[in-house]
């Protein structure tokens, strides 16, 4: 499931991508033909609509520029949450991005210059990291606050999780808000491994906790599900949210649920193969290492996330048979040319 368009722009815009839940996009021109460097698929569970959302922007405002991102929509106007978000989080957070790139550049290359001692480039991606941090923050501040004035739609018990990550070059800026993930596929002597990136940010973390529990909100979990914890209101046993971080959920916004991302970096090397950003109801039932070894044994770039999905459903079905299933979405990121060549043996 997913869409590719191409277009002529220098610029990133907000964008309707329709009605697919997972969308493919590619910023092209009309002289090259780009190579598909990944996949993205999504299929509904057996709870509703399908709440998830996601996107891979190929070229996103710069020739070697991708935007990867997985959102995770719940209650009754979830699956309009997560649209939104994966509709005007690409534009206002990268140009934000290029606009912190064109403001440093100059001070960078001075700066680089003046410190002889000091290898060419060596402070830059710290700095660099802590502007795009600052970018990240921002960005999700002005969605959620878009999000709060949207006319006609009650967002005080719905919202959406969000996974993003951009690739520039060899960087990668990873944000998280809630229990969306993303895990990368690495080459070791003895074979490929999974390194997740991001935390689920849950409502059973401690410091999670603990800023919940400050803004006297309530952690806890159901008697008929001892191990989820939930986030309630402080004399009503409502929401029961089991994330404790999301776009919207406005009713707990003054108890403790914020949508400040958990903003990280990581410098690729050459043994980082592929990127996999997912909702909860694939890794509920997936381990990270299981998906890795999916994806690497995947007959190509376009199959891998499908395979994912379908491995996912599939364990759905064996372990929780008498259960109603989630939605799941999977997105691959593929971060070298990828050669055809026997699987190597999962890492364990």
């Amino acid at each position: 499931m997913g869409i590719c368009i191409s277009i002529v722009s220098s610029e990133i815009h907000e964008t309707d991508y329709g009605h697919e839940n997972a969308v493919y996009y590619e910023e092209t021109n009309s002289f090259n033909e780009t190579q598909r460097i990944g996949s993205v698929y999504s299929q509904q569970g057996s709870k509703g609509s399908n709440q998830d959302a996601a996107i891979l922007y190929q070229g996103c405002g710069m020739e070697d520029g991708t935007f990867c991102g997985v959102f995770d929509g719940h209650g009754k106007n979830g699956h309009i949450v997560s649209r939104f978000v994966r509709n005007h989080l690409p534009s206002l957070l990268l140009n934000q991005r290029n606009d912190l790139t064109k403001n440093n550049t100059v001070a960078s290359n001075v700066k680089i210059r003046n410190r002889n001692k000091i290898a060419e480039g060596e402070l830059v991606p710290q700095k660099n990291f802590h502007k795009q941090k600052e970018a990240c923050i921002s960005a999700f501040k002005v969605i959620d606050r878009k999000i709060k004035h949207l006319e006609n739609l009650d967002c005080s018990c719905s919202g959406t999780t969000a996974v993003v990550v951009v690739r520039q070059g060899e960087d990668l800026v990873i944000a998280n808000l809630g229990d969306s993930r993303a895990v990368l596929g690495t080459v070791r002597d003895d074979g490929i491994m999974a390194v997740q990136l991001t935390t689920d940010l849950k409502p059973g973390l401690p410091s999670e906790a603990d800023r919940i529990r400050k803004c006297n909100g309530r952690v806890g979990a159901l008697k008929e599900e001892p191990h989820v914890q939930r986030v309630w209101l402080p004399h009503d046993d409502t929401p029961g949210l089991a994330m404790s971080r999301a776009f919207g959920d406005f009713l707990l916004k003054n108890h403790g649920l914020i949508a400040l991302p958990d903003v990280s970096f990581h410098r690729l090397t050459p043994n980082d193969k592929f990127l996999v950003l997912a909702t909860d109801g694939v890794w509920d039932v997936l381990k990270n290492d299981h998906v890795i070894w999916i994806v690497h044994s995947a007959e190509n770039e376009e199959a891998a996330a499908k395979a994912v999905v379908e491995a996912a459903v599939a364990a759905w079905k064996q372990k929780y048979p008498s259960s109603r299933r989630d939605d799941c979405t999977v997105l691959c990121l593929f971060l070298q040319k990828r050669i055809q060549q026997h699987c190597l043996p999962l890492k364990t």
